[in-house]
């Protein structure tokens, strides 16, 4: 009866990739951003399926992450959007990962253990255009002699330079827009202290969907490639999710009205109705913000989740009349018939978004290829 499963539908995920490469120039790469174990969907799964598509460059995390990523696909680009420690550099250096400098301290380090380890490593350059966390600022009085110092810097070639969007606001463009103007000063200032063009990207999933023009060499998606991300009008490409959620019912039982469910009977029932029982709770990564919030798919009717969420089990009011039974399938998160129930719509009841619903779910639920 205790029987969760994620499934993995990857002809969508084809289907999302192909998507976004038709819209893409030829001169722009795609970065698969398989962070976080891909969103909560698998790392090694979904970056050696998206490799066999025509992926190959991947952008992650963290250091370790590379090495999963490296894994599944062996000729890919990596590129490490974290700082990097510096017992990590010789593993860089052996499986061709490609780390970003952040600052001159974090360069001068990355330098000396390259030099240690008798090699030289691919860098790429984290510009901080207003998102207020990681890289340099756009600030030529302030960083154009650390800049300078950071190209001669014998152990490291830079060969890139990016930023991230703090913003993509369509009824407030000059949020944006000032980051991409930073962004663009920023790649004039380093290929003019290098005299060399550098690899530039800039654009999530996003600044993909609305502006078009500032793919430059490589895009980043993200979210928009597990699915989401894509609803809105005026928006460049539509994809589709491909994760689906999935439990069992281990209990159905009448309760008369007013009866009450769950911790601290943080609901009661409003009329005569049926209690489904689901093995499902906060452990496996449903969210104890959808209690009294969540919906669910049994027999193809949308239900509501009861009470508080438990760490082993939910709650479903089933009504009075829907027929259910002990190993019924029940849907957290995808379809069943014509009804559908995902990510993003959990999320806003959650009060939350998209991503911490999907990367929430425990890794120790098994993840099914269909």
């Amino acid at each position: 009866m205790h029987s969760n499963a994620v499934t993995l539908d990857l002809s969508i995920l084809d289907e999302n990739i192909h998507t976004l490469q038709e819209a893409l120039s030829s001169s722009t790469r795609l970065m698969f951003v398989v962070k976080s174990d891909a969103y909560g969907h698998g790392s090694a799964t979904v970056a050696a399926r998206a490799a066999a598509q025509g992926v190959d460059f991947f952008a992650v995390a963290y250091y370790e992450e590379a090495l999963e990523v490296r894994v599944a696909a062996p000729d890919a680009d990596i590129l490490v959007l974290g700082p990097i420690a510096p017992h990590e550099v010789a593993g860089c250096l052996e499986h061709r990962i490609i780390p970003v400098a952040v600052d001159l301290e974090n360069a001068r380090m990355m330098a000396e253990e390259a030099r240690r380890a008798a090699g030289e490593l691919e860098v790429h350059l984290k510009v901080d255009t207003g998102m207020g966390r990681l890289g340099f600022l756009e600030d030529e009085k302030r960083n154009a002699a650390e800049l300078e110092e950071m190209f001669k810097l014998p152990g490291i070639h830079i060969s890139g330079i990016m930023s991230h969007l703090a913003t993509v606001d369509i009824r407030r463009p000059w949020l944006q827009e000032k980051q991409h103007e930073r962004f663009v000063q920023a790649v004039a200032m380093a290929e003019r202290i290098c005299g060399r063009r550098l690899f530039r990207h800039f654009c999530s999933s996003r600044g993909i969907q609305f502006y078009p023009e500032w793919d430059f060499d490589a895009v980043r998606p993200g979210i928009l490639l597990y699915g989401y991300g894509s609803s809105e009008p005026g928006m460049r490409l539509r994809t589709k999710p491909f994760l689906q959620l999935h439990s069992r019912v281990m209990q159905v039982k009448s309760v008369p009205e007013g009866y009450p469910i769950g911790y601290y009977s943080a609901y009661r029932c409003s009329r005569d109705t049926q209690i489904a029982v689901v093995g499902m709770g906060y452990a496996d990564g449903y969210l104890r913000s959808l209690s009294n919030r969540g919906e669910a798919l049994v027999n193809g009717h949308l239900v509501p989740v009861v009470g508080r969420i438990s760490m082993n089990w939910i709650t479903l009011d089933l009504g009075p009349d829907l027929k259910c039974k002990p190993g019924d399938e029940v849907v957290l998160m995808g379809a069943q018939g014509n009804r559908e129930v995902w990510a993003d719509r959990l999320g806003r009841r959650a009060g939350t978004i998209a991503y911490e619903i999907l990367t929430a779910i425990h890794p120790r639920i098994k993840r099914c290829v269909v």
